[in-house]
């Protein structure tokens, strides 16, 4: 998630990152997302949010355009990577 964070301060005007906590009591993740997280992202609890994009676990992203998933993939990946990523849906929303 840091990698997360730090990206998202350069898509603060085209994309809006939330981060959704699964399996966990709102204290919990309330004081993890403090520790996680600065104002870039928005964040939640919301199992269902799971079974709805077919997420077996964590970590996981999915990229929605204008309600349409045009991304997705399990597992951490870089910030360069998650730039490319993120500029080809920006591009599709343009």
């Amino acid at each position: 998630m840091p990698v997360v964070d730090a990206v998202a301060n350069d898509y603060q005007d085209s994309v809006e990152f939330v981060a959704i906590a699964w399996k966990s009591e709102l204290d919990r993740a309330r004081e993890r997302a403090a520790e996680l997280f600065t104002d870039n992202l928005s964040w939640g609890i919301g199992d269902q949010i799971f079974d709805l994009y077919g997420i077996p676990g964590q970590p996981a992203s999915v990229i929605v355009v204008e309600g349409v998933i045009v991304d997705s993939w399990f597992g951490a990946i870089d910030a360069d990577e998650l730039r490319t990523r993120l500029d080809r849906a920006v591009s599709l929303g343009a």
